[in-house]
């Protein structure tokens, strides 16, 4: 990232590896300040953590020109950027004592992802910043870790501000028929019991899974991304080019059976293991525990933005997100903005996010 897109646009970038309290070792990329305002010191500017969704990396934030990526855009709004890349990605497949062809490596879902990986990024660039509190950028699964979170007083303490870019929690009533599908016939799981751990979006499991679920004539497998996630309103070729350049990225078996899980189960609970008596010896009780949304404290500024086409942050289950958190919330601190036409990738590539989007974001983070 930091010699593809950062580098060749004139931009400073670092690189970091931080350790989780469970192994993975993770990159992480810092844009110290844009090209304007190069002069001022990082000790003025105001951290802010991005952190991408499922089956993509950091990369997702300076897919396009300096004056489309966000990334870029609060760098040169004279913030000090950073971008997290969860484990499983390509720049974050190392650990302390596993190898990604270690099973145990795979051994993980988005659970895992807000118990060990986001605190573990955020402490670190809070320590490394002096002790600023953070404003905090996720989208897809980067809102439901950091909702997790929050939902167990968890973070409170070192974010500032936090920014959901299609908010995932609730999947009960997702539009994809392509997912829908997938869930209802347990594919996840049954790659898992065939002794597959690694899901790689353009691997041979995923071909797999797309001749299980194409031959359905409810699924139109012509353009996946939108069978997935929506039609998108807003992409131009060169970014969408670019964007499977780079590849889609890994993740777990597991975290797609939690995904699933989340799908077939109205609720936000922990990972399933399928019987009581592996939840018990996790949890100590024969169900998974719920994360509790509604317990989210109160004075965290939030800003949510949804699209009408999102397939995965479909209006019905953002909308109840939304009354979830907006009952309790203080009116001054939360802000929905929504995007009729926008689907799940145009939150993050759409030509015209800058103003849409990223404009009120900047805005949000001087408020705040």
């Amino acid at each position: 990232m930091c010699k593809a897109r950062l580098a060749a646009y004139g931009y400073p970038c670092e690189e970091y590896q931080v350790t989780t309290e469970d192994g993975y070792i993770l990159s992480l990329k810092r844009i110290p300040h844009g090209l304007s305002n190069a002069d001022n010191s990082t000790e003025d500017r105001t951290p802010v953590l991005l952190f991408h969704g499922l089956m993509v990396d950091g990369f997702c934030w300076v897919l396009s020109t300096p004056k489309q990526s966000l990334g870029f855009i609060l760098a040169d709004a004279g913030f000090d950027v950073w971008i997290a890349n969860c484990r499983g990605t390509k720049s974050s497949r190392k650990h302390t004592s596993l190898t990604p062809e270690d099973p145990a490596f795979w051994d993980f879902s988005w659970d895992e992802l807000a118990a060990y990986d986001l605190p573990a990024v955020l402490q670190f660039v809070y320590n490394q910043t002096g002790g600023k509190k953070v404003h905090y950028v996720g989208h897809s699964l980067g809102t439901l870790i950091i909702l997790a979170a929050f939902s167990e007083h968890k973070l409170i303490d070192i974010v500032r501000s936090a920014v959901l870019l299609c908010p995932i929690a609730y999947l009960h009533r997702t539009k994809s028929r392509l997912i829908l599908l997938a869930a209802r016939i347990f594919l996840a799981e049954t790659i898992h019991m065939l002794g597959f751990h690694e899901f790689n979006p353009v691997g041979r499991v995923a071909q797999e899974v797309l001749g299980q679920v194409c031959t359905d004539p409810e699924v139109d497998c012509y353009d996946l991304f939108a069978a997935v996630a929506g039609p998108d309103c807003c992409l131009n070729t060169s970014t969408t080019c670019i964007f499977l350049q780079h590849g889609p990225q890994s993740t777990s078996v597991k975290n797609m059976i939690h995904m699933s899980q989340l799908v077939r189960k109205a609720g936000v609970r922990r990972y399933d293991y399928g019987n009581e008596k592996e939840n018990m010896k996790h949890y100590n009780q024969p169900e998974p525990p719920l994360y509790n949304l509604s317990s989210i404290p109160t004075h965290v500024p939030l800003f949510l933005t949804h699209g009408g086409q999102d397939f995965l942050g479909d209006v019905p289950d953002t909308r109840h997100l939304l009354r979830t958190l907006v009952r309790e919330h203080d009116s001054d601190d939360i802000e929905v903005l929504y995007m009729p036409d926008y689907a799940h990738g145009d939150f993050v590539m759409g030509y015209n996010a800058p103003q849409l989007i990223y404009k009120p974001i900047v805005e949000f983070f001087e408020r705040h």
